[in-house]
């Protein structure tokens, strides 16, 4: 039960408030966009940038940490897509989008919040680990995979697929705060004071104003219809992903303690809203990754509880 009070409902206390602001015209749509602009496209690049850009490279990205992590999201995306493509018989551009929702975990909004929180900031090194590689390798998969399927049988050259997917990920500002973070981190270069407690400001801001701001934004997916096909996606997120990964880190690597902390919550956490956008870039599976990122993110609140009395 602390676990619940002290960890997991202060983080979905901050999205409820949001929710209800813009539910009872509050906060409106333009200002709920507005927030969402500013939390990720400047506040959370500059978190992710800061974070990489100090993060100790040699022992962060653990190998055992980041198999177990990313067989668990890719399992959970195979989960997704047999299903839409074959139980559900989706067109397989649909049956991409809904895989994307069972691969794309909301490890930024959700996984650093509640890890800090239950365990302390000393204890996000692994998650910074996995955020760092997860929006460019995930994006790059799914846009590969949605650009072939959306293009089979059009000759579309390996090169020009090879752009298109390089422009739209790396185009992205929370991989352009990622990729700065790297340059800083990697070339040692020094960089004054005033710059770091500006960077300072800016990621303090982060994580309150996109948990605010994705409170409101849920408020507009609607669930409704592919009631089957949405549970699936909710299984997969929030049962085969962490699953996996608690077993192979458990049984396979034996990670210890907080490698395997920050690899299960963070892969226990909801769809995240990426899910949705991915879907609405694309025109395609959106009723349905909608929908399991508003379930989702409220059944979560269940599993995670669960998630953490599993862990030492």
């Amino acid at each position: 039960m602390t676990a619940l009070l002290d960890v997991i409902l202060p983080v979905f206390m901050v999205i409820a408030f949001g929710y209800a602001a813009a539910r009872f015209g509050l906060f409106s749509d333009t200002a709920v966009d507005g927030l969402m602009r500013f939390a990720q496209n400047f506040a959370v690049p500059c978190l992710l940038f800061r974070s990489i850009a100090t993060l100790d490279l040699s022992g962060a990205y653990e190998t055992g940490l980041l198999v177990s992590f990313y067989a668990g999201a890719f399992s959970g995306f195979a989960v997704c897509f047999a299903g839409a493509r074959w139980l559900f018989n989706r067109p397989l551009t649909d049956s991409v989008a809904i895989g994307f929702a069972g691969l794309f975990s909301n490890s930024l909004l959700l996984g650093l919040p509640i890890t800090e929180r239950a365990y302390g900031v000393d204890a996000l090194q692994g998650n910074f680990a996995i955020i760092s590689i997860h929006s460019p390798m995930l994006y790059g998969f799914g846009i590969g995979l949605m650009e072939w399927a959306r293009t089979r049988g059009q000759g579309l050259s390996a090169a020009a697929l090879s752009r298109q997917i390089g422009r739209a990920v790396f185009s992205q500002p929370l991989v352009i705060g990622i990729t700065l973070g790297f340059a800083v981190n990697l070339s040692g270069l020094p960089l004054p004071g005033a710059f770091w407690s500006g960077v300072d400001l800016m990621t303090r801001a982060a994580i309150p104003a996109a948990l605010f701001g994705l409170g409101g934004v849920l408020l507009r997916y609607k669930p409704e219809g592919d009631r089957a096909t949405i549970a699936m996606v909710c299984a997969a997120s929030l049962i085969v992903h962490p699953g996996v990964t608690w077993l192979l880190a458990t049984q396979v690597f034996a990670l210890e303690t907080a490698a395997l902390r920050s690899a299960v919550v963070t892969a226990a956490m909801a769809p995240g809203v990426n899910a949705y956008l991915f879907a609405h870039m694309y025109g395609v599976g959106k009723r349905v990754n909608a929908s399991a990122v508003l379930i989702a993110t409220a059944l979560s609140i269940g599993s995670v509880w669960m998630w953490l009395a599993i862990l030492p």
